[in-house]
């Protein structure tokens, strides 16, 4: 889990449901700089799914995912450029 601790940015997206969990992410992700890097928590089949593969599309890098036994995911992107 250190990986994750040196994260930029964090944005907490586990009360959302898509689209708007992709939606928040590309808003915060729009805002940074080439190369920083984003540590969302989502939680659901569905944003852990979407989101990752919707950053990827995007040009951005998904460097680590990792679901906890509470069911909440970690997922950290670096932007791309």
């Amino acid at each position: 889990m250190t990986r994750f601790n040196s994260a930029d940015r964090e944005l907490d997206i586990t009360g959302e449901v898509c689209p708007m969990t992709f939606v928040r992410t590309r808003l915060v992700l729009d805002r940074m700089a080439p190369g920083q890097t984003l540590l969302v928590r989502l939680k659901g089949d569905e944003p852990l799914k979407n989101v990752p593969r919707t950053a990827t599309e995007q040009g951005h890098a998904v460097l680590a995912l990792e679901t906890g036994a509470d069911g909440v995911s970690l997922l950290l992107l670096r932007r791309g450029g």
